[in-house]
């Protein structure tokens, strides 16, 4: 299947300099979403695949959430399974805390786990590695108290419709991927 991370898509267009791009880089800045229209708009160009996808980050809001349903059920690919990912937010403000990346190719660091060979020098490019604007503090505190007003009723949303998967977040990167293929009982790597 096909996986779509709408930070990953909003970053490329912030970088690629498109209309989007210059509209979302403000909101992402500060931890705030990126208007719901915009975000519906950019998802739906990328939906239609009939072998399945992903949607990581999105929904966002209960609007994302009834426009997603809407779109699939125009093309005719339902929803199989929401997988709620849960990690209690010390947890998240520790790691986006130690998250870094590169300015250039964007290849994602953790301080903790996963250091540049050379302080702040990207391993693949030789690139410089940055903290990204939405990783600093006072963004990520916002980015919590947005996600309690308009992401967590989502969960609500999809859970009084379907089974929603949970998976506790915590451990390894590799141990979390375990945990995730073992709840959607997959172990076929998506790209």
């Amino acid at each position: 299947m096909t996986h779509l991370s709408t930070g990953d898509m909003l970053r490329s267009e912030v970088a690629s300099g498109t209309e989007l791009g210059l509209l979302a880089k403000g909101f992402m800045d500060n931890g705030d979403l990126v208007p719901d229209s915009s975000i519906i708009a950019m998802i739906q160009q990328h939906i239609a695949d009939p072998s399945g996808v992903l949607l990581d980050g999105f929904p966002r809001t209960l609007i994302q959430a009834e426009a997603l349903n809407e779109a699939l059920d125009q093309i005719g690919l339902p929803v199989d399974q929401i997988v709620y990912m849960a990690v209690n937010i010390d947890e998240l403000i520790r790691r986006l805390s130690s998250r870094v990346v590169c300015k250039e190719c964007q290849t994602p660091y953790n301080l903790e786990v996963d250091r540049p060979i050379k302080f702040g020098i990207c391993d693949h490019c030789a690139g410089e590695v940055i903290v990204r604007d939405d990783d600093r503090p006072a963004a990520v505190k916002n980015r919590m108290k947005v996600y309690e007003e308009l992401t967590a009723p989502v969960l609500d949303y999809y859970q009084s419709r379907m089974n929603v998967v949970e998976v506790i977040a915590t451990g390894t990167p590799d141990a979390v991927f375990r945990k995730l293929n073992e709840a959607i009982g997959s172990d076929v790597p998506f790209n």
